[in-house]
């Protein structure tokens, strides 16, 4: 099937070297994943900005949120020739039993007036806060509803990754509300309406035991206490989703049906995004499936970064026919491509 994506001709957006670090001591490796929304005639993003300190050839230094240390992040260090450091993987590792991120990340807002060339904030909109967030915060989602927008992501510290929300209706002032899913959790968004006179969520409880990250929904009273969870969509043995999926963002409207956008990844860690039709009444019922993936990493800088291979979306605003995401690229860039809703709708399989 011909891929549906058409990426902005100025990709990448945004990159780390666009980003003033946080703090003294950090640089910027990665601006990824952000969320999206629409406020006052602008398309704003909240931004994953991933910081690490520089590395040297015997060490690796990691970050790690701290309030008793110098600006809030304590560094730790540790011998790059230790056998008990295991560094497979460049996004973290595990050390005498204990897993450790090699960035922390917090959230930044971007502005743009036309969709495209976007302001970034020169500091952090939002820190990790206590011991749920001392590993950082990530993968921010950003759902409008009623007069307020609602904010989910990841909070990770060594307790594991659950999610937490916050709500703004200003983006000056934030009310974090804690923790809505306890790990192992997250891939959370929170539909715009709601259904049944209930508010409903996206999310992925991570399952280790017997294989496969499936995506669930759930609902609430009040936006804080969840429950009515089902499993809706499951990761497809030899497929481009074989091995974990997860949410992008809030669904739209169609006249068919829920649309949801979300990222499947195979056995090679390779990042695709899909789509789901969910019943109007009943978000537990899915009315259709990508076969295919509408958008594969192709694009250079989609095949090359800190993690390769990886288109991810957190977010993405609907004009007319058009939905234009906002994504991660080989988890080192933001960038943007459109859909029409009617060929995504068209390329389902039922």
């Amino acid at each position: 099937m011909p891929e549906l994506a058409q990426r902005f001709s100025s990709n990448p957006l945004i990159s780390p070297k666009d980003v003033r670090p946080s703090a003294p001591g950090l640089e910027v490796e990665c601006v990824l994943n952000p969320g999206v929304f629409r406020y006052n005639g602008q398309t704003g993003l909240v931004l994953r900005v991933a910081e690490r300190p520089p590395e040297t050839e015997r060490a690796i230094k990691v970050p790690v949120l701290n309030p008793a240390a110098p600006d809030g992040i304590e560094i730790l260090s540790f011998a790059k020739d230790d056998p008990e450091l295991d560094l497979s993987d460049p996004r973290l590792f595990s050390y005498q039993g204990r897993t450790y991120l090699t960035t922390v990340s917090h959230l930044r807002l971007a502005w743009s007036d036309n969709g495209t060339d976007f302001a970034i904030d020169e500091r952090a909109t939002l820190t990790g806060e206590g011991p749920l967030e001392s590993f950082g915060i990530e993968d921010c989602r950003v759902s409008a509803v009623a007069d307020e927008y609602v904010l989910t992501y990841a909070a990770v510290s060594p307790h594991g990754v659950g999610v937490n929300m916050i709500r703004t209706s200003d983006w000056k002032q934030f009310q974090r509300e804690g923790m809505i899913f306890a790990p192992e959790n997250k891939n959370t968004a929170v539909f715009e309406e709601t259904i049944g006179g209930r508010y409903w969520a996206f999310h992925r409880p991570s399952n280790v035991n017997f294989k496969g990250n499936h995506i669930w929904v759930a609902s609430s009273p009040d936006l804080t206490h969840w429950g009515g969870h089902a499993c809706i969509a499951m990761v497809r043995p030899g497929q481009w989703d074989e091995t974990r999926m997860g949410a992008a963002a809030a669904p739209v409207r169609t006249e068919h049906g829920w649309l949801a956008l979300y990222h499947g990844a195979d056995r090679h860690n390779r990042y695709c995004l899909g789509a789901l039709l969910l019943d109007y009444g009943d978000p537990t019922r899915v009315l259709a499936r990508s076969t295919d993936p509408i958008m594969e990493p192709t694009a250079s800088y989609e095949r090359e970064g800190f993690f390769g291979g990886v288109v991810f979306a957190n977010g993405h605003v609907l004009d007319g026919d058009t939905l234009t995401i906002y994504y991660g690229a080989a988890d080192t860039v933001v960038c943007g491509a459109s859909f029409s809703v009617r060929e995504i709708l068209a390329s389902l399989g039922r």
